[in-house]
């Protein structure tokens, strides 16, 4: 009975040590494909294929019987619906259904009225999907008399105007990844793009006026080229021409910091709660998430519409900067409110209408049309505007960096060790077993 028993413990440890090996194996290989831990190596996010659900529910079903969509934590898309019977069309479509009382007409109506009153600087309104309100903020340049007159008008359109004072001051963020500099003051490289003959910087409007001359360092050593096109303010961007004419290798990367790029494989448009990306060259990279769309924004030098409105931080220097999400180009940095250690509100021009206005596309031939979400971080090239300095690849150093962190991999490996020991014990053990076995029946038969 003994040896009966010490069999099948024998056996169930093997077993055990068995499936430890598989499942320490699977984490190890999981940590390892996956993500590197470090944000500023290869920003990702896996919102995108649930926006474009949501995106295209909202179009089908129309501006009256919806009020936007978002991305939930779990990533899953969720539509703002005004009726039962359009919640069980999303629900069937395999998105959330929140009900709400008022549409995207209704939403986009309170905007037009906000739009036509006195304008006042350091004011700035968004369509907030989630509450199912207009979400007007003043900063602390507003006067009292001001903001009493603006808060008549939104009580005026209905209750579903949400009014709001704010720190700080809503202003450009003139002075970003990759310093530019000119006699307007320093700006920010956003996005390489081309006409397919000419190579060009898209950068913030605001940054300045056609016919500003920009160059890669403080001495005016480098011309980097000439603002030749732009939209400020109404719209918030503008087009550098290239002094050679061509961007040069690594067009296609953005710098992240610490001599890292990120590829841009393509444009898009972002969803509400969906986590993006920023880089600048004074708070450099920083990450949040989209909280508003179509937001308007009252700045000292004019009003700009249209914006993306973020949580993300950004400083003075960091104007023009790229926003950017799985390595898909989303907007350029306008300004906000707030800095990196306080936190505060940052807008960003979209992308695609910018690029449609100037008549210029990513420069990279094919990469326009990549699929969304693909991103790659490492490289050839360069990612400043002109200059020929490589941006360091992180693929060995990422892959060292999730073997060495224990978050990742490190559970999997005491897994995997700890089921090795178990098999060398089992089988130190039978084999122990099977030599007393032999030793008793070589006496047994010797005597």
């Amino acid at each position: 009975m003994r040896h009966a028993r010490g069999r099948i413990v024998r056996r169930v440890t093997r077993l055990a040590a068995v499936g430890g090996l598989l499942v320490g194996s699977a984490m190890v290989t999981r940590a390892v494909a996956s993500e590197p831990p470090d944000a500023s190596a290869a920003p990702r996010t896996l919102a995108r294929t649930a926006s474009g659900a949501g995106a295209d529910l909202v179009s089908r079903l129309g501006t009256d019987r919806t009020a936007g969509h978002w991305v939930d934590s779990d990533g899953r898309p969720v539509v703002a619906v005004t009726d039962e019977r359009t919640a069980e069309e999303v629900r069937r479509a395999g998105a959330t259904a929140k009900r709400v009382r008022h549409s995207m007409s209704e939403l986009r109506s309170a905007t037009s009225t906000l739009r036509a009153a006195p304008r006042v600087s350091g004011t700035a309104w968004a369509l907030d999907y989630r509450s199912n309100e207009v979400v007007v903020r003043g900063d602390r340049t507003v006067s009292g008399s001001d903001w009493s007159r603006l808060t008549g008008v939104a009580q005026g359109i209905g209750g579903f105007v949400r009014m709001e004072r704010t720190e700080g001051a809503f202003t450009t963020r003139l002075n970003g990844a990759e310093p530019i500099l000119s006699t307007a003051g320093r700006c920010s490289a956003g996005f390489n793009v081309t006409d397919g003959t000419r190579d060009f910087i898209l950068t913030a409007g605001h940054c300045g006026p056609t016919g500003s001359v920009w160059f890669g360092d403080g001495r005016g050593d480098r011309q980097v080229g000439r603002t030749v096109a732009g939209s400020f303010p109404g719209d918030d961007f503008s087009l550098v021409e290239y002094a050679n004419g061509k961007a040069g290798d690594g067009a296609d990367l953005v710098a992240v910091g610490d001599g890292k790029g990120v590829r841009i494989t393509g444009t898009g448009e972002p969803a509400v709660g969906q986590r993006v990306f920023r880089s600048g060259s004074t708070s450099g990279l920083r990450d949040g998430r989209v909280t508003a769309l179509d937001a308007t924004v009252n700045y000292p030098e004019g009003t700009v519409t249209g914006l993306i409105e973020t949580d993300v931080c950004a400083e003075p220097g960091d104007s023009g900067g790229p926003m950017f999400s799985e390595g898909i180009a989303l907007g350029v940095t306008s300004g906000g409110s707030g800095d990196c250690d306080k936190g505060g509100t940052t807008f960003f021009q979209p992308l695609p209408e910018a690029m449609e206005s100037l008549g210029v596309r990513l420069v990279g031939s094919g990469r326009q049309d990549a699929a969304a979400g693909t991103s790659a971080t490492a490289p050839p090239g360069a990612a400043a505007p002109g200059a020929s300095a490589p941006v360091t690849g992180v693929e060995g150093s990422t892959l060292l960096a999730r073997l060495t962190d224990r978050r990742n991999v490190g559970p999997g490996l005491l897994i995997v060790a700890g089921s090795l020991v178990a098999l060398v014990a089992t089988r130190w053990i039978r084999a122990e077993a099977d030599r007393k076995a032999y030793q008793r029946h070589y006496s047994a038969t010797w005597g």
